[in-house]
């Protein structure tokens, strides 16, 4: 297994500057990371697939040793699948650790190979979140600042009332 392979999954539904917070600072100790983006055919995401693979790919340009893809089924599967060793993940409040523990744990008894490090999100996107952003940015919010500029593009683009800020 690749020691320094990590793996940060989520939806990105769509991502945020505190998802790049943690994939900047995750290559900060991984040598390799993987944007692991979960399809759930359960769930109705604002954006398609490929739409958050481009919003991502944009979104990461420049930054070295990092790779976009996607997956459907255990995450601890796909990981082992990549031979990553790690899943990254960010967290922001109490409410986060709690799911994110149970998560981790359930990852460590499906196979103890695979290490669940954590991150704690910069203070300045404390509360910023993909679901908080969808909604201020449905409502006519200004969430530039939030997101990166490509997101904030796409963003007007299914929510034409933000056109004129």
């Amino acid at each position: 297994m690749t020691k320094c392979l990590a793996i940060y999954p989520g939806t990105f539904d769509p991502i945020t500057n505190g998802h790049l917070s943690i994939i900047k600072r995750g290559l900060k100790i991984f040598e390799r990371l993987i944007i692991a983006i979960l399809h759930n055919p359960q769930k109705t995401p604002l954006f398609t697939l490929e739409e958050r693979v481009e919003m991502i790919n944009e979104s990461i340009k420049g930054i070295s040793n990092v790779e976009v893809d996607y997956f459907d089924g255990l995450l601890i599967d796909y990981a082992a699948q990549k031979n990553a060793n790690v899943i990254l993940r960010g967290l922001r409040a109490m409410s986060d650790f709690e799911y994110e523990f149970q998560m981790a744990l359930m990852n460590r008894k499906l196979n103890r190979e695979i290490q669940s490090v954590f991150l704690m999100t910069d203070y300045k996107w404390f509360y910023t979140s993909s679901t908080i952003i969808k909604e201020a940015a449905r409502f006519g919010g200004d969430v530039s600042g939030l997101v990166p500029e490509i997101v904030n593009r796409k963003l007007k683009e299914k929510f034409p009332q933000l056109k004129n800020t």
